[in-house]
């Protein structure tokens, strides 16, 4: 918890109120973007992004599976966080493993819709090898790093950033005679085939703080906050999931304009978002 003195409440609460926050940005003005591709050469894609002084990294890993009786034509993705103990002095010790399951559990919803697979902002069924006998199993890994608020967006953003990243090794199968054989399967080390992340989407979280909401909240703001509402949106503008904490109750017609609100936000991250990936890339090749 952050530690703020009654005045220090006053000048946040204040600024919020008037439209010009602590930093110098205005309620709907997102902190400076950075991101970094590959960086983690052991894994299939990774990516670290800074938004401000908060810093995230996520790599993705992808292994050879067997899809799941019920979902014979899906392949598999877990998605778990972890935060540093460096990260905040409230992750000291113990302090951490709360909010990253709650972090995790956040993303496993805005990205993998339903225990079905329904919604999946992932497309699962790209994943089949082989339907019912060999799929991709995606193990998805995001770190807290540093933390000054925000969590859950950067994550997600830097979740999609390492998909888009990711290289999915070309398999090729040769069934047994019986048509109940296990497929033989020659993985290539040097063919990859690119992963769509065109239906990933971004997270916008909106957080209320006295009568006014704000985007990119840092750990100050979010401390003066009485409910936050994160919504994902993909590229095309459709809400793929909502998220709230906080113990305050919020009216109807708040939360429509909230999701509204987040929906036009979003086409400016994707923008931002987007020039970063191009810019991590360029870097890469030279």
């Amino acid at each position: 918890m952050v530690g703020l003195s009654e005045g220090e409440k006053h000048f946040i609460c204040g600024g919020i109120a008037q439209d010009l926050r602590a930093d110098g940005r205005t309620r709907l003005q997102f902190r400076a973007l950075t991101v970094e591709t590959g960086i983690i050469p052991q894994a299939n894609g990774s990516a670290r992004v800074r938004m401000g002084a908060t810093e995230v990294i996520a790599s993705v890993k992808a292994e050879l599976g067997k899809p799941t009786i019920l979902h014979p034509d899906k392949g598999k993705v877990s998605i778990y966080v972890d935060c540093s103990p460096t990260a905040a002095p409230m992750f000291e010790g113990r302090g951490s493993e709360e909010l990253s399951a709650e972090l995790s559990v956040a993303l496993q919803r805005c990205l993998l819709g339903g225990k079905s697979g329904a919604g999946a902002a992932i497309d699962l069924s790209s994943l089949i090898v082989v339907e019912g006998k060999a799929c991709w199993d995606l193990y998805i890994d995001g770190l807290v790093v540093s933390s000054d608020g925000n969590l859950l967006d950067a994550l997600a953003a830097a979740i999609k950033v390492a998909l888009s990243d990711t290289g999915i090794p070309k398999v090729n199968v040769s069934l047994n005679a019986e048509m109940d054989g296990e497929p033989e399967v020659d993985i290539s080390d040097e063919e990859f085939l690119q992963f769509d992340t065109s239906g990933v989407p971004v997270i916008i979280t909106l957080t209320k703080v006295g009568k006014h909401y704000i985007v990119d909240a840092t750990s100050e703001e979010e401390s003066q906050m009485s409910s936050a509402v994160s919504v994902s949106v993909n590229s095309h503008g459709q809400i793929c999931g909502l998220t709230k904490r906080g113990g305050a109750g919020l009216d109807p017609s708040v939360i429509f304009d909230m999701i509204s609100v987040a929906k036009n936000v979003s086409q400016r991250f994707y923008t931002l978002l987007e020039s970063e990936i191009a810019a991590a890339e360029a870097a890469a090749d030279e």
